[in-house]
């Protein structure tokens, strides 16, 4: 695997690019265009993105760990099996947005516009969801455990098969969310109800 290291990139046109197995550490891209590029098997490790458009690329078992995307767009991008442990979003496009399984744990998404979303069995432990819109979204069989959800906005929003252990499910409008009979049971316990069978 090709190493990076410290370098910024400033204006770089890289549309249509294909990307492969490279690590980049410490790095800056700004103003960068990755338009229907194709990434796979590369690493971003503390890196800074600022304005860098991934609209319409791939990104096939990449990890963006530790790093901050600030007003970066994801316009109809595609993530498959991709980690991005510990990453901050912020004032991103992220719709539509293609997710295919993947490690989004610890993951900041607040106030994120993730309405219509398919995330489906992503593993999102301890993500911040504050104030996320996250209306419609598919979200069936992802795991949600002591991810934050309050004041994100629910409605129509699939949690069927999610693991919601941990979340504090008083703190979350679960108005018009499709849940299954075990998480009923949960909703219930969480506002003091006594379940029994």
């Amino acid at each position: 695997m090709r190493t990076v290291e410290g370098q910024l990139f400033s204006g770089e046109d890289w549309a249509l690019d294909e990307v492969e197995r490279t690590h980049y550490e410490q790095c800056v891209f700004t103003d960068v265009d990755w338009t229907e590029s194709r990434l796979t098997g590369c690493t971003f490790s503390g890196c800074e993105f600022g304005n860098v458009r991934f609209n319409a690329a791939e990104l096939v078992r990449c990890a963006i760990v530790q790093s901050t995307l600030r007003r970066c767009s994801f316009f109809d991008a595609a993530l498959t099996d991709c980690k991005l442990t510990g990453t901050e979003f912020v004032d991103c496009e992220l719709r539509p947005l293609r997710v295919d399984g993947g490690d989004w744990s610890w993951v900041l998404l607040r106030g994120a516009n993730l309405s219509g979303v398919r995330f489906g069995p992503l593993r999102l432990a301890h993500a911040d969801l504050f104030a996320a819109d996250l209306t419609k979204a598919d979200l069936r069989g992802a795991d949600l455990s002591e991810a934050r959800l309050r004041d994100a906005l629910l409605a129509g929003a699939d949690l069927r098969g999610a693991d919601l252990d941990g979340v504090n499910l008083r703190e979350a409008n679960l108005a018009g969310v499709r849940i299954d009979l075990a998480q009923a049971a949960q909703v219930a316990t969480a506002y003091g109800a006594v379940v029994e069978a």
